[in-house]
Formats: structure tokens, sequence, C-alpha cells
């Protein structure tokens, strides 16, 4: 019996290269007889060739599949949107605008003399929805709350102020009130989904692709399906008017808590994911029960209630986690219609400025006031509506692209649900759902306190409470501050995730606009005009808002080395910063020494919270060839 030799096989080789040279040691090594004519043309180098570039195509192959299987490294776009999933981030749509809007309404005048007052017999109750435009441009925006201008308190108050008075006796004719909503921009939109028999599992497809949120799910019986992070969480918060049919003891309490937040369980629930084709999908469940969840799976304080032989206590095998998740994740549609009402817009157009929100496009009423009243009045009254947005409207956004879905999906999975540490409270105002606004940039620090025992008043780091600094984005993508209703909702949405004993400030951290002047010279045989705009533009990529962070200070060798690599820079003369602060120019206002800050070549921003902005880049990148 032969004896079987054993090859020595190398296991390096991972291009088109090392393989040809692998494969040619091995035939001269083990098949010294059998071939020997090496020669480029030969038939034999054919097949090693050949069987060479087989083997690198398969390298390749093999190396970006693995490559694609880490979120890091990813590159397509589908397997990006897997692993983020798989991660547990839930890939944002467009992100819309929040603002606080002004709606007024004219009172007439009752009674006479020092008697005279507002008729609130008038005052006109708004349902939410109310929409409101730009007189030019194409964002809309919905408010959040309804307005009852005959209902006031220190949380929803009603100013009310002389509008016109009478030319002969000076008393007042008509009043006018005012209330402030929250909105949110975005455009209503529906669509009718048909179920027969019921699937598991079963989904839909929204028809556009610039979906902010959905807002509702209803049945053709009025019954509607809720949203839910997962189909295992069956267990929803739901968001009802402080009124006595809702809640009869509670509704003392409305001027503080003008709407209740309650828990119950739902067995009709779906989620929403955004596919890579950027349409948005919901998922139903898989169960065909309209029983509650505990009536599927057992409830541990009464297993074995019933059966013969029953004894308090547990004594057989029981999965824990059959109490925790249901085994139906829900319910499936069957033989219902499904109106989906859901919003889109969003993106950096809908940050807009103050004042520029005027027009209402759709107002409905709820009933109308006493019957006593005069239709003609009425009429005016309600032709007299109108709205203003004092604040600019902050926080929209675009699509998540590839690179914020990677750093989010795994920011989110690190944080896991909770926030600990500086990093957490970041990441967390950073995945801050799309329908509450959205944080351009985020920075944390310890709140300062002074030390009650200091006579020199020392101030010492709080470990309990945290100072968050915020800013936002405007239409154009330059940096501003928040207002108070992304604030706001910031506010609650970290309430959810932070431990009971913290507590979080949040602040608007400060702008430093600068402007950056260079000088450099060209080389031989190169166009200086040409070469000059090409330094313009790295300045321009180099100092791209979206890379800069608070804090962050301006290292001068880095622009000198970028400066120094464009093509037909000969040397790098000159770098300086100055401050830019006129508001007249739309500059933030804030005044910086930026020479005082500069320190061995590094420009350090304040100790406040704050950052380096370049916020006109072409006309604040100033540079010059000097020639010899």
């Amino acid at each position: 019996m032969a004896t079987e030799i054993k090859k020595d096989v190398t296991y390096l080789g991972k291009d088109f290269g090392q393989f040809r040279k692998n494969l040619i040691d091995f035939t001269k090594q083990y098949f010294p007889d059998t071939y020997r004519d090496f020669n480029e043309s030969s038939p034999g180098m054919l097949f090693l060739e050949l069987a060479s570039y087989v083997g690198d195509v398969l390298s390749y192959y093999t190396d970006t599949n693995l490559k694609e299987s880490f979120l890091q490294h990813a590159q397509e776009e589908g397997n990006v949107f897997d692993i983020a999933r798989s991660l547990g981030y839930n890939i944002k749509g467009s992100t819309p605008a929040f603002t606080n809007i002004d709606v007024f309404q004219l009172l007439p005048a009752s009674g006479s003399g020092e008697a005279v007052a507002p008729d609130f017999r008038y005052a006109l109750s708004i349902r939410t929805g109310m929409q409101v435009k730009q007189e030019s441009g194409d964002s809309a925006f919905r408010t959040l709350d309804s307005i009852d201008f005959g209902f006031s308190s220190s949380f929803d108050p009603t100013e009310i102020t002389i509008y016109e008075t009478n030319d002969t006796t000076n008393a007042p004719i008509y009043y006018l009130a005012k209330k402030t909503v929250r909105a949110v921009s975005g455009t209503v939109r529906t669509s009718k989904f048909t179920f027969n028999a019921p699937i598991a599992y079963d989904k839909v497809v929204l028809p556009d692709t610039n979906i902010i949120d959905v807002v509702s799910v209803e049945e053709s019986d009025g019954d509607n399906w809720n949203q839910v992070p997962y189909l295992a969480q069956d267990t929803i918060f739901e968001e009802v008017p402080n009124l006595a049919e809702n809640d009869p003891d509670l509704n003392v309490y409305r001027a503080s808590a003008p709407y209740l937040l309650k828990m119950r369980k739902s067995s009709k629930r779906f989620i929403t994911r955004l596919r890579q084709d950027r349409l948005t999908e919901l998922q139903f469940g898989a169960g065909v029960s309209d029983n509650n969840d505990e009536e599927i799976i057992p409830n541990p304080d009464n297993v074995g209630s019933g059966l013969a032989g029953f004894r308090r206590g547990i004594d057989v095998d029981i999965d824990p986690s059959n109490f925790l998740y249901t085994r139906a994740y829900g319910q499936a549609p069957a033989n219902t219609t499904l109106t989906v009402t859901y919003t889109v817009g969003g993106g950096f157009a809908d940050n807009v400025e103050s004042n520029t929100l005027t027009s209402i496009s759709s107002v409905s009423y709820n009933d109308d006031p006493n019957a006593d009243i005069s239709g003609g009045v009425l009429n005016f009254v309600k032709s007299s509506i109108a709205a203003n947005n004092p604040d600019p409207a902050r926080g929209a956004k675009s699509t998540d692209n590839i690179e914020d879905i990677k750093n989010n999906a795994l920011a989110n999975f690190a944080t896991q649900n909770r926030l600990v540490t500086r990093e957490d409270y970041i990441i967390r105002s950073y995945s801050m759902p799309a329908r509450f606004g959205s944080i351009a940039k985020a920075y944390i620090v310890p709140d300062d306190q002074i030390a009650q025992d200091d006579l020199e008043e020392k101030r010492v780091a709080n470990p309990l409470a945290m100072n968050l600094y915020v800013l936002g984005y405007d239409a154009t993508k330059k940096l501003v501050n928040l207002n108070n209703a992304v604030k706001e909702n910031l506010k609650t949405y970290l309430g959810n995730y932070r431990i009971l004993t913290d507590a979080v400030n949040i602040k608007n951290a400060f702008i430093i606009n600068i402007g950056v002047n260079f000088e450099i010279s060209a080389r031989a045989n190169y166009n200086s005009n040409d070469v000059l705009l090409r330094c313009v533009a790295r300045l321009k990529r180099y100092f791209d808002i979206s890379r800069w962070q608070l804090n962050q200070p301006i290292i001068k060798s880095e622009i000198l080395n970028a400066l120094g690599n464009v093509d037909g820079v000969q040397s790098v003369l000159d770098v300086q910063f100055t401050n830019l602060y006129d508001t007249t120019q739309n500059y933030s206002g804030n005044i910086y020494d930026l020479n005082t800050a500069e320190k061995n070549g590094i420009v350090y921003p304040s100790l406040d919270p704050s950052i380096f902005e370049v916020k006109f880049p072409n006309q604040d990148i100033k540079g010059r060839i000097v020639s010899y």
C-alpha cells in the first residue's frame, strides 16, 4: 500500500501575486519531474494564473463578507441597516422642527363703564392639529395641543389686551386674546390598507419617503392600534386630556396638569421600520386572539389555580420569560381596513425663522359657544383668528445617512437604555425620537455648587446634578440656540432614562463665530487663483460644522498641514483667526479674545461650553497669494 505523502500548504497568500508564487513553488517542490516550464507564455502558466485569479477573487469576497459583518467597516447600505437593527437601533427618518406659536382671536367687549370686560361667551375652542404655514415657502406646522381661549391658568395662560377703543368714550370695543401652543412641522397624510385572513407578522408599506412619524392607525370600527418599540412590549403609555370624564379625581388639578399619562395593556400593536429604499414599513403581531397577554400567558400568582389537586406554590419547571413576554406578540389584523395617518416633511428646510408662520391653512373648532350669542359676531370672531411664531423653529434634520446610522447604533447599544455616564447623556440626546426634535451638538459637565463651609465661595462639582449644553441647526445648517419647545422635549425624554437621584439642567452652549485669514505662496507654473480657490475649499471642508464638537480646540498645525498638502502650494506663510460678533451681520454676538486663548499653536475654547463656527465660509475664509 502506497504511503501518503504529506504536502505542506501555505495559507499566507491573499492576492493574485502571492497565489501565483505559492502555486509555482508548490509545483516545483512536489511535481519537479512533471512540469518544469514556467515561462510566462507556457500552457502550464496559463492554468496556474487562472487558479491564482480565482483564488484572488474568492479571497476578496471572503474579506469583504467578513468586513461587511462588522458595523464599523460595513459599506453596503443594506448591511448597515440590518446590523444597526440587530443592535436595537431604530433608524430615523426625517426629523421635524418644533416651535411655539402665538394664536390670537378678538373678543367683543361687554358691559359698560368700569364693568366693561371681554365677553368670554365668544371665546373659541380650537382642536389639536391647526395647520399654520409660511406666507412664502413650503414648510407647514401643526399644533400639538388644543386651544381654549376661555380657560386660563398659570400653566396655560390667556393674555388679554385692549385691541380697539371707541373714539369718543375711549371705552374698549374689542379685546385681543392670545394663547401660546406647541407646534411641529410636517404635513398630515393618510393611507388605507385592507386585510382579509390573519397573517402572522403581516406588513404594509407607506407610499412616502420623507415620513416623520405615524400619528395613528385606526380600524374601520374606530378601534386604534398602538405603536411600540418592539412587538414583545404589551404595555403602552397614553396621553389623555385631563377632563372629568377621564379622571374625576385628578380633574381638579387640570391647571397644572392639562394632560394625564396612562399606562394600559394593548394587544393591537405595531412597530415601524425604515427600509433601505427610505420607505416606512409597519409590522403587526402574530396572534389571532384579542385576549390580553396575561390571559394568553400564565400569571405566576395563579399558576395551577382551578386544577385538581391544586396547592399553592409552583413545583414545576416554568420558563420565567413567559411571564415577561407574549407568545402572540400582539394581534394580526384580520377582516378589517386600517387607516394609517402619518406626517411627511422635516429636513433642514423646516428650521424656519421667527415671525414667518403666519398663514392659517386649516382650523377646526370644538362645539360653538353658547347658543344665545350673535351668529354674525361669532363669524367675525372666527375670521379674526391669527397666528405667529415669536421664536424660530429648530430641531429639524434630514434622514440618517450611513455614518449617522453607524455612530448612533453603536452608541445606542452601548448605553443600554440607561443614563449613567456623561457619554450616555450625550448619545441619548442625539437619539431623541424625530417627533420631538433634533440636537445638533451636546456637551455635559457636572453642575457647580458653592461650598457652604468655604468662606472664599469656592465652587465644587455636584455629583448628582449635570449641566447639559445643547445647540441646534437652522434651515441652512448654521448653529443656533434651541427654543424652549425642543429643550422641554429633551428634558422629558431624558427623564425616562436618567437615574432617579440625578438632576439635569439643559442650557444653550455658546457659539464663537470666527474668520480665517491665510497667506500662501504658489509653486511656479501654477495658476495662483486656482491654487487659492483650492485652499479655500480645503478650509471649508476642515471647518465643516458637522466635523466639530463643543469644546473642541483649533490646532494650527492641522490647518498648516491641510493647506500645505493642497496641490500647487509652495509654502504656508501665515494663518490668523478673528472673532466675528456683530449681531447685525447675523453673528452670535459672543465676544472672545482669540489671541489670549492661543497657547503653543492651539486656540482653546472658552471655559463655558462653546464651539468655534465659521458661519459664512464664502466670506469668512479669506486668503491671498504672496509672491517673492
